[in-house]
Parts: C-alpha cells; structure tokens; sequence
C-alpha cells in the first residue's frame, strides 16, 4: 500500500496542481492529514489570533488517479480512520451560528483514550471519525479547501466516515484528488464553527469510473445512497440535492418523477452536515431498501 505524508498540502483544489502521487485505477493508498488548523493549536498557549490564517483547512494531495477522465466520477471507498491522541475546538466572535454571542476566541483541547472523547471529568464522548475535507479539482476556478461545492471540498458531513463510499463529478485529468480536516466527534451542522479537529491518517481506495455521470457528490454506505448538495443557503442546498436525486433515479429506472416524489417523502431523510461555512451544505439519504425495490444501482 503506497502513503502519502502531510508534507504533501494543498490550500484550493484546483485543476492545475502538480500531483503529489499518482495511483493507478482501484489502488489503496493512506494518506497523513493535518487537522484544520494546520497542526498550529498544539496547547493551551496557542492562540487562534496568533496562528497562520493562510495555513488551515489543510487538504493532502492531490493524487493523480489514472483513467480518471472529465465528465466521468471518481469513486472513493473510506476503508480507515486512524486519530491522533488529542483534539482541538473552537469557537468566537462572528464565527458559527453563536458568534453574535462572542467577543473573543475560545479553544479547548481534549484527549481522546479508547474510543471516547474526554471533554471534562463529567463527560466523555462516543467518537464519530469523520472526514470534513475531501474532494476532486472543480470544473471552474480553484475554490479554498475551506468552501464546500460540487466537486466535494469542505463538506463537513458526518457520514463520510469509514464504510462510506463517494462518488466524485471528475473536471480535470486525473480527478487530483484530496482529503483533510478530520474530526475525531461533530454533531449535524457543526454549530461552533469546528468538530474536534484532530490529525491522523485516512486509507482510502479510488478507483476511476469514466463512464458515470454525476452532478453533485453522492454517497453511499450500508443502508441508504444520498446525494450531498452545497449552496448559500440550507434551504437552497436541501432543494438541489432532493431535484438531483429524484432526476438520477428516475432517469436510471424509467419511473415518473411524481411517484418517486411521494415515494421519498416518505422514505427519505434530508439531513443537514453544516451550517457555518460560506456555502452550506446538506445531505438527501434515500433507503437501499426502497431503491432496491425500483432496481436503481449506480453506475
């Protein structure tokens, strides 16, 4: 299996990076990622207005998949999740959905031993490992590591997490993929501004798939297949990931947009990921359970 250290960053994904590895089509590669903050709030005496603002939402990569071609998908299968020991949050002024209650930045750093997260000698929480950073070079100018859109980016969506597989629109040769800014716990819609951002290491396998169209990221885990949509507004994004999913399926299984409209009313789940980023982001998960039984597979 071939690694990939953090030494290897990009800020923006865009279409003329230099690759920093090149895989062929269905190779299995780990990759060292820094948390968002760049590795730069390590105690307690590191503080956020100190830090390097042109240094976080770090992205490692990109990688360079062969026979992955534009107009086709990139499929990226979460095999592992490996945390550092300790984590770090924040929250402060203008930032998240409280800022207006803030006139200064707060962190917190916290351990994590086993398979919780020691918030205080009260609590301590189940870890979620997630990956909030992940994404292919977009069709059109770079866009930060710290903006989500259709090429994947900075989604922060608490189902990318080890079991999911997601499918990437592909813009540029290669797809050059990246990946970054786990959070070790987060809750829907990361309120705060962080999750409990932590470095670690992310085992993934991409595989090219020229042939598949694809609009928006979709993503797939045991029990259900979504479609993850990002715009300025939750409202907006919900509505083009609920269209793109009722377009796709029908196209696929040659069913009336009307049924499977009613269908997913009352099957499907929208689901917000975050709601602090300059686009917001939301997730539309339709049961396996129901696709199945219309015959719709991805391809």
């Amino acid at each position: 299996m071939k690694e990939l250290s953090d030494e290897k960053t990009l800020f923006a994904f865009a279409r003329d990076l230099e690759p920093a590895m090149t895989v062929e089509s269905g190779e299995t590669v780990r990759i060292r990622t820094k948390d968002c903050f760049g590795n730069q709030v390590q105690t307690p005496d590191d503080v956020l207005d100190e830090i390097d603002w042109d240094a976080i939402n770090p992205a490692t990569g990109p990688i360079y998949v062969r026979g992955a071609k534009p107009g086709g998908a990139l499929k990226v299968e979460i095999l592992n999740i490996e945390l550092d020991a300790q984590t770090s949050s924040c929250t402060g002024k203008d930032e998240g959905v409280c800022g207006d209650r803030f006139d200064a930045w707060s962190t917190r750093l916290c351990a994590i031993e086993g398979d919780k997260l020691i918030w205080n000698d009260r609590l301590s929480i189940p870890l979620n490992p997630m990956i909030g950073v992940i994404g292919v070079a977009p069709a059109g100018e770079p866009v930060n590591c710290g903006t989500p859109g259709t090429h994947g980016g900075n989604m922060d969506n608490t189902a990318i997490t080890t079991g999911a597989t997601l499918y990437f629109p592909v813009a540029a040769e290669g797809a050059l993929f990246g990946c970054g800014d786990m959070h070790a716990a987060m809750g829907d819609g990361e309120i705060s501004v962080s999750g409990a951002e932590v470095a670690g290491w992310a085992t993934v396998r991409l595989t090219a798939l020229p042939a598949m169209r694809v609009k928006n990221p979709l993503i797939e885990n045991e029990t259900h297949v979504g479609v993850i949509a990002s715009a300025e507004t939750l409202d907006e994004a919900a509505s083009i990931a609920v269209h793109d999913m009722v377009r796709m399926v029908s196209e696929a299984t040659n069913t009336a947009e009307d049924e499977l409209v009613m269908l997913f009313s009352l099957t499907a789940d929208v689901q917000v990921c975050q709601m602090v980023d300059p686009e917001k982001t939301v997730r539309f998960m339709v049961p396996k359970y129901v696709l199945d039984a219309y015959s719709f597979e991805l391809s």
